[in-house]
């Protein structure tokens, strides 16, 4: 299978060419500009494997949730290039692609670097959300991938740490995301379980092709169907004024 991967939900944007189970990335942590920089990595990439975008076979991104404008033109990039060379494309989620890359760390040092224990059986992702909210799910383990267990959400810290308190202390478990820098009650509440923080990762294209090529093409869709995630309706509401249960 050969897919192309692109991830922007965050200040880290990336892309990756997986091809027939290899992978080739490139990354780079950047305040704006995300989609000159992802055009410019997709085209480095192409000219380094002498590929041409109609070999693919399908087009992943990272449909969020994250930043609006992040995970918006993720979607836009993938679409367009999905349109123009007759591509289906495969959305997946930013928040399980952390928790791939938190719970199987990449062997090969990557841009943005990960260092969870291998032996997690859980991932706790909290991707800051600006207005004292986090997007967050729990991920475990399953045959290689992680595997959300329950919704994602979008909610204070609170939440999290309601949900946390669910979890038997004998699970071993690690937390990944920006959520952990921004609110250190959730950071404490992990580290109080000797529990694995990783507030620096990021998601990644590397795990969004890998999650996408365990997908496989069954799951693609065409490019009009290429959507972001946003959970939060409104971008300019603050949350004591949404209505009750929006996300």
């Amino acid at each position: 299978m050969k897919l192309l991967a692109l991830e922007t939900a965050t200040e880290i944007c990336s892309v990756a060419l997986r091809v027939d189970g290899e992978t080739r990335w490139r990354a780079a942590r950047t305040e704006r500009g995300h989609g000159e920089h992802v055009l410019r990595m997709i085209d480095e990439l192409l000219l380094e494997t002498a590929m041409s975008l109609g070999q693919f076979d399908a087009i992943a991104f990272g449909a969020g949730p994250g930043a609006f404008t992040g995970v918006r033109l993720a979607a836009s990039i993938a679409q367009g290039l999905a349109f123009s060379c007759g591509l289906p494309v495969l959305p997946i989620s930013t928040l399980r692609a952390s928790a791939q890359q938190a719970l199987w760390p990449p062997v090969v040092p990557a841009p943005v670097a990960s260092r969870a224990p291998s032996a997690a059986e859980r991932a706790l992702v909290c991707q800051d959300a600006r207005m004292g909210e986090v997007y967050w799910a729990l991920f475990r383990r399953e045959r290689g991938v992680a595997v959300a267990e329950g919704v994602e959400m979008l909610g204070p810290p609170a939440a999290v740490l309601a949900r946390l308190h669910e979890i038997g202390p004998a699970c071993s478990l690690c937390g990944a995301g920006s959520g952990f820098a921004v609110s250190q009650e959730l950071a404490a509440a992990l580290l109080a379980r000797r529990a694995a923080v990783l507030p620096e990762l990021a998601p990644h294209a590397r795990e969004i092709a890998l999650l996408a090529a365990h997908a496989g093409l069954e799951a693609a869709l065409p490019p009009a169907e290429a959507q972001p995630v946003y959970l939060r309706n409104n971008v300019a509401a603050i949350p004591a004024t949404r209505p009750t249960g929006a996300r």
